[in-house]
Order: structure tokens, then sequence, then C-alpha cells
């Protein structure tokens, strides 16, 4: 046998394909960003912590820096590492802080929440954030520390803890206490808005609003519709069968038929970020599903890679895509039945479906 040239080339071999897929609108995301901006004269900022919410930070950050959104959250310094070097000028702040890697933030020009006085005696003489628990109990100097400071802070910031329930009295208490430090640092911009109060809390605006969850067309408020929807996740099926009445489906047999079913068997399961509270069992129907015009559920339980789909009133055969989250399936349905938010359903969706940008 001839032996191989170490130069020829060689001819790498096509991944194989995924059976499900996640198909991302950053055109979604940046209408979404606008609607936010037009609600408020502040700067519109945006949050794009853990992957831009899922979505992907390289697809979604250079697509709203496009459309004129100059600042940007991150919880965590290797995030804003990532985004800087997606968005060389963005101003991007880190709202975790950050510890002994003090050096390589002030050389990405990242900028830090100082949440503590150990903290901000860590950090040098350079732009920071001052953030200030105002009741939340969670990062933050308290407003006596920070009303006790002689300092200038780059920016003074809090964060709700109750804005998503507009009439929770929690948010008048923490909007009284962040009222007093901003007047003790009156120079200083603040920042106080996250998507609820975007949305229902205008006097919070101030000077730079802080939206997330609403970019992605999650629910932000209640009472308050979402903005567009920015994903939809799909996944193939792979077997169609007929079942009878009386049989079950599925693991531990959770759901019994009522009828002679056809069921549509689709590769995606909860490795892949679809949460198995999202499944059926006797008297509590599954998360909604679209097939080829049709809205119908998920029979039984949702496996690691697998969901049984009752397809008796859909046109559905093997090798269909089947919609799970998307135009058709609200997010927030699905986060509904599986008892989360859909914060947690759409940062939760695994890095294995294959990825697609594109108009939904």
């Amino acid at each position: 046998m001839a032996a191989v040239s170490k130069t020829q080339p060689q001819t790498a071999p096509a991944p194989p394909p995924r059976a499900a897929r996640l198909t991302i609108d950053p055109g979604a995301v940046v209408r979404n960003w606008q609607a936010l901006t037009r609600m408020t004269r502040a700067e519109c900022g945006a949050v794009v912590k853990a992957n831009a919410y899922g979505l992907g930070i390289e697809v979604v950050a250079p697509a709203l820096w496009r459309a004129g959104c100059g600042t940007f959250f991150v919880a965590l310094a290797a995030e804003g590492h990532e985004l800087r070097a997606v968005l060389p000028e963005a101003t991007i702040y880190i709202m975790n802080g950050v510890f002994e890697d003090v050096p390589e933030a002030l050389a990405a020009r990242l900028i830090p929440f100082i949440s503590s006085l150990e903290a901000l005696a860590e950090w040098p003489d350079a732009p920071y954030c001052l953030n200030v628990d105002t009741t939340k109990n969670r990062l933050g100097l308290t407003v006596p520390e920070a009303m006790a400071l002689d300092a200038s802070p780059h920016l003074i910031a809090s964060h709700f803890a109750s804005a998503d329930t507009p009439s929770h009295p929690q948010n008048a208490i923490q909007e009284a206490a962040f009222t007093a430090v901003r007047a003790h640092f009156a120079d200083a911009p603040a920042s106080f808005a996250n998507s609820a109060a975007v949305l229902t809390r205008p006097q919070s605006h101030y000077d730079l609003t802080r939206p997330g969850i609403a970019l992605y067309g999650g629910v932000a408020a209640q009472g308050v519709p979402p903005l567009e929807p920015t994903v939809r996740l799909e996944a193939r099926v792979i077997q169609v069968r007929e079942a009878e009445a009386g049989q079950t489906v599925g693991y531990g047999a959770a759901e019994t038929l009522t009828r002679p079913s056809r069921i549509a068997i689709a590769s995606v399961g909860y490795a892949d970020g679809y949460l198995r509270a999202a499944g059926g069992a006797d008297n509590a129907p599954g998360a909604p599903v679209y097939v080829n015009g049709v809205m119908t559920r998920l029979l039984g339980r949702v496996s690691m890679d697998l969901v049984a789909v009752d397809v008796t009133d859909a046109r559905c055969v093997r090798g269909d895509y089947i919609e799970l989250i998307g135009t058709n399936v609200p997010l927030q349905s699905v986060a509904q039945k599986a008892g989360t938010i859909g914060y947690e359903v759409l940062t939760g969706l695994s890095r294995r479906a294959a990825r697609y940008t594109g108009t939904l």
C-alpha cells in the first residue's frame, strides 16, 4: 500500500446532524432593546450575563452594539473578558466584582460593581460602580456604609427585589433608600431599573437602565406582556407510534392514555435543557408543543434525550420538526408548566442542540 503524503490535503468529515435545533434571532433582541429604549429618557444598557441568557454573547452583543447600545453588564470577570474580545470599545460592568484578577480587569477596562468595604479597599484609583443593598440582603454595601463614605464612584447602583410585582411595598422602600444614597453621591450617575422596573417604574430609571430578561422575550413583571420572542427550540421526530387507550407513556408510567393515540417520539430532553418538570402526568397535562399547525402537548415524563408528544390530531411523520419554544409556544407557558421562570429555561438551554441565527 502506497504511503500517504504528509502534504496531501485531507478532507475533514462533515459533522453529524443534530436532532434538536435552536434558532436565535438577534434582530428580535435588538427590537426589544429599542422598545425598552423608547420607554425611558435614560441610557438603556443591556445585561448579557450567562452567555446572553443562553442565546450566545458572541451573537447578541455585537447586534446590540451595532444598534447603538454602548453599555453592557455581565456577572463574572471571565464573561467580561469574553465580551471585551467581541466589543473592544464597549463599557462593560462586572456585577459580581473582581478578586485577585484586578490587574487583568484593569487591562481590559472592566468596571466592577464594588459591593463591600473590603472590595473597595482592594480596588485601585480607577472607575468602579458602588453597589448599595437597599433591603434586598444580597450583594452591596448597606445604606449606612455607603453614606459614611467620602468617595467618587463612576456609578452608583442597587437592585430591586420585587419589581416583578409592581404593587409590592418593598419597591417604594428600596426607592426611598436609594434616593438617600443618590443625594449623598450627587455627582455620580445612578442605575437601579431592571427589566421589570423599566416597564413599570419610570421614577427609578435615573441615568442608566439594566434590562435583562425583557430583551430576550421573557415575562419581566406581572400583568405586563412580554416583548418579542427571540428563540425557537425544535426537535426532530424519530418515530411515530400507535398506542391504545389505557396504556401508559414513558418513565414511571406517569400518564395513562384516555384514547387511542398517535405518539411522536422526538429527540430532545433535559440534557438539552428542556426541563423534566415540563412533562405530563395523569390529571396534569404536559407542556404545549406545536406540530405542523396544531397545538398539542407532551405526554408523560421528559427523559434525558427524548420526549413523547400527542400527535393524534396532527399531521406528523418521522423526520418532522416540532416546536417546543418559539413564536407559537411562548417561553412563559413552558416555564409555568415546569414551575419555574423564563430565566431558568433560557439559561439552561444546552449547547447540544445545533444553533442557528435567523428570523423566527
